[in-house]
Formats: C-alpha cells, sequence, structure tokens
C-alpha cells in the first residue's frame, strides 16, 4: 500500500484557524521580524511569514537591514523590541551575514519573546521537560505525528541532523513523549543500519535523497525536513522510493514547511498569552 501522506499544508490551515480565534480573543499580537542582507532564501521565508501572519490578525513588522549593518546596530535595535509592550514575538531570519555572531544576536532577544525558541533558556527548558517556547519545525512535527495518530510511546525513533533548530529539539520532544530516540549525524557510520530499525525517522540533514528506500523499515513514519533547490527542483532528504516501504510519509514541499510558518504563529500567541498572564499576576 501506498505511504498515508502527512498534509502539513492541510493542518497548517487547520492552526491558522485556531490562531486567528486566539488572535481576536487577546485584542492585538505584535511580530516583529529582522532580516539583515539580500540572502534570498532567507527574503522568501519571511514574506511567506508575514503573509501567514497577516491572515491571522497578527500585526507584522517587517524591518530589513542591509548586510552592513553592524551587530552592535543589530543588538540595539533587539534591546529597542525587548522593551516595547506591543512587540510580543521577535524573529531573526538566520543566517545572518558573516561578520555578525549568531549566537550572541540569539541570546540578545528576550526569552518571552523568542519565538523561534533558539535562546539558552528556552533550550534549557526543553532539556529539562519543561518546553515553554520550542523551535517551529519540531513543534510542527509532533502536531502532524499527533494529528494523524502516529504512536510514539515505545517506538524507536532515529532523527538524522542534530542541528539547534530541527535535529536536537526534535529528539527531546520524541524523548519526552516515550519514545527510544537515537540521533545520527554527518560522522555516523553505516547510516542505514540505523535508519532501518526506526519506527520513526525524521531526516533532517540537508543533503538530497539522502535516505533511500532500502534504508527505511517497512510501516514506519517517515518525516522529510530537507528542502534541497536541486536541478529537478525541490527535492528532500528522502527519495522517493522511500514511499514503498513507509506507512507514512511527509511530502516535500507541502509537508513539514507549511508547519513551521504556523507554528511559528502559534509561538507568537503563546507569548503574547504569556506575556499578558504574566502582567495580571504581577499587579494582583
Amino acid at each position: 500500500m501506498p505511504a498515508i501522506v502527512l498534509d502539513g499544508k492541510a493542518l497548517a490551515a487547520k492552526v491558522r484557524g485556531e490562531v486567528a480565534a486566539d488572535v481576536a480573543g487577546l485584542g492585538h499580537v505584535g511580530l516583529t521580524t529582522v532580516l539583515v542582507g539580500d540572502d534570498s532564501a532567507s527574503h522568501v521565508y519571511i514574506n511567506l511569514k508575514h503573509k501567514a501572519a497577516e491572515s491571522v490578525g497578527i500585526e507584522a513588522q517587517d524591518l530589513r537591514l542591509p548586510a552592513e549593518t553592524s551587530q552592535a546596530d543589530l543588538l540595539a535595535l533587539l534591546a529597542g523590541l525587548n522593551a516595547d509592550d506591543r512587540v510580543d514575538g521577535i524573529l531573526v531570519q538566520l543566517p545572518l551575514p558573516g561578520h555578525i555572531d549568531e549566537n550572541a544576536v540569539i541570546e540578545a532577544i528576550s526569552p518571552a519573546k523568542d519565538i523561534d525558541g533558539l535562546h539558552p533558556l528556552n533550550a534549557a527548558a526543553l532539556y529539562l521537560g519543561r518546553p515553554r517556547l520550542v523551535p517551529g519545525t519540531p513543534k510542527g512535527i509532533m502536531r502532524l505525528l499527533a494529528e494523524y495518530e502516529v504512536g510514539i510511546e515505545g517506538k524507536r525513533a532515529v532523527v538524522v541532523g542534530r542541528s539547534a533548530i530541527v535535529g536536537k529539539p526534535i529528539a527531546m520532544l520524541l524523548l519526552q513523549a516515550n519514545a527510544t530516540v537515537t540521533v545520527c549525524h554527518s560522522r555516523t557510520r553505516d547510516l542505514g543500519h540505523h535508519t532501518r530499525d526506526a519506527d520513526i525517522l525524521v531526516a533532517a540533514i540537508g543533503r538530497p535523497n539522502l535516505i533511500a528506500g532500502d534504508m527505511v523499515k517497512p510501516g514506519a513514519a517517515v518525516i522529510d525536513v530537507g528542502i534541497n533547490r536541486t536541478d529537478a527542483g525541490l527535492v528532500g532528504d528522502v527519495d522517493p522510493a522511500a514511499a514503498l516501504e513507509a506507512a507514512y510519509l511527509t511530502p516535500v514541499p507541502g509537508g513539514v514547511g507549511p508547519m513551521t510558518i504556523a507554528m511559528v504563529l502559534e509561538n507568537t500567541v503563546a507569548a503574547a498569552q504569556a506575556r499578558r498572564a504574566g502582567v495580571a499576576n504581577a499587579t494582583g
């Protein structure tokens, strides 16, 4: 039987409806994105995020800075956004120009407004099993698995990739859902030995068609995070032949990508709700 397609586009539309209702209840939710430089892919991602934000009633401010912007100026801008009560969420689009320290920039964002979930305090909360703001792609993957009732508890999960924005946080989330988790990466020997054991396989390493059909356990749920631009167009990290073995498979495009953006919106609302609750508690 062909794999069941985990339709991220359809689920993202459902999530946007939920977010729109939450935004209407709050009255105002503000998101500010910051893009430094002229990376073409970053411009596309920012445009998609703003279009999605506007569609659910989030007030989105789009700040685009020249590539020569200094680190000091960027940090000063973030300090101002941290102090601005109209701004509930801050997203600095990565990558940044080489002369800017990305870690310093991430740490300069208020953890309460860090909707990418990359600040060390948010990462630590996830590690400790008390997640606050979680990166959008891992959060979206978990929502997809839940929507299609893919069981996680007791299953063997293999994550291919160890980035701070996908690999590590999805490993933590799967572990907290009681999967037995293995993390593989570019230095892993005999990758197929590990992937063939996976009931849930998350491919997030950024190499076109790395996961061949014979590397997938029959009946597995395969989550393809890769978005690789090739002469043949957009392809994932998983070879299409894997669909012959998988029970569940995310398409590229239309799988994880739409969910990532939907979770950015959900995180923005969560940040707004938490900030308002904090103000209410502080005032009695």
